[in-house]
């Protein structure tokens, strides 16, 4: 059982003093690879991790084909300004290769998580020595792993999984015992810019939990542009998280007075604090009717655009 530090007894400068002795006793003398991936988690993390190990920690972004637009460099420019090297590791084709034909959302988190795990990071911490691999788990990835609502990519030891025997190195948690606002809350102590540490969540998994059914490249292309315009309308409006899903079945549309069997993108916006629970933001009508036009507009096969009003429970946050 994992103790919480809920946000109200959440210390953070002296809980990142705390993790950064923690890191420094486990790694050693040695070296530990931090996997980036621009989210609030990663990028907490990698700020710790840096104030632990300095050189001795290689930051990887891994660019597995799945994220949004320009995402990679983006991340990499920003850590750039605090003296940390991102290194960004091509792997699109391995994942498109490991999620072709799978349509079960489970069974593409697993071979996300084995592919992410295994092969890539497996790969990596192979080369160069390093025993250890940091990570920003945080405590609702547990809970909702254990209570098998969805597998989250990032838990192992919960599931009686050992890293060390199954991938061949050493799991570093410092956020397991966080949520996501006292994550946020230890972002803005470590240094983080607001941009970093107040952005919205994005899945493990990322643009491939996004997508109902089969995950390919015409469905990333799709969901990435539907993404982009989401982000950028709802950005700015105090929502918790907000993005595009990309639906399985196409669905009858009109184009030119003909029939245009088409895409459909479902919008969500969340209000919540801590991910656990979450109610549909009341955005107004005609934001809805603009957001809806520029998707119609600017993405191309999608005819049917729609908002979920369904709250979690029984609902979650992202569709897959």
């Amino acid at each position: 059982m994992i103790s919480e530090i809920k946000v109200q007894e959440l210390n953070a400068e002296q809980f990142i003093a705390e993790k950064v002795k923690e890191i420094r006793a486990v790694v050693g003398d040695g070296t530990a690879i931090n996997a980036l991936s621009g989210g609030v988690d990663s990028s907490v993390v990698t700020m710790i991790g840096h104030l632990a190990l300095g050189d001795r920690l290689r930051t990887v972004f891994i660019q597995n084909g799945l994220m949004r637009e320009g995402e990679p460099e983006a991340v990499a420019r920003v850590f750039k300004k605090f003296g940390i090297k991102v290194e960004i590791i091509e792997a699109q084709q391995e994942f498109l290769e490991a999620l072709a034909g799978i349509t079960d959302p489970e069974q593409k988190r697993e071979a996300i998580t084995q592919t992410f795990y295994k092969k890539v990071f497996g790969r990596i911490v192979k080369e160069s020595g390093a025993k250890h691999l940091l990570q920003g788990t945080i405590l609702t990835d547990v809970d909702e792993t254990v209570a098998g609502i969805k597998r989250q990519h990032n838990v192992f030891a919960q599931l009686g999984i050992d890293p060390q025997e199954a991938f061949g190195y050493n799991i570093i948690e410092p956020l397991i015992r966080l949520r996501k606002d006292g994550v946020r809350m230890t972002g803005r102590a470590a240094g983080l810019p607001e941009e970093m540490f107040n952005r919205i969540p994005f899945p493990g998994p990322a643009l491939a939990a996004r997508i109902i059914g089969e995950v390919t490249q015409e469905k990333l292309d799709t969901v990435r542009k539907a993404t982009a315009i989401v982000e950028g309308l709802l950005a700015g409006r105090g929502a918790f998280q907000y993005m595009a899903i990309l639906h399985d079945d196409r669905v009858t549309g009109m184009r030119d007075g003909k029939r245009d069997f088409g895409r459909q993108i479902e919008v969500r916006c969340w209000d919540s604090v801590d991910a656990r629970t979450a109610t549909p933001t009341r955005l107004p009508f005609e934001l809805l009717e603009s957001m809806a036009a520029e998707i119609l507009k600017k993405v191309p096969g999608v005819v049917s655009v729609t908002y979920n009003i369904a709250t979690k429970p029984p609902s979650t946050i992202e569709a897959v």
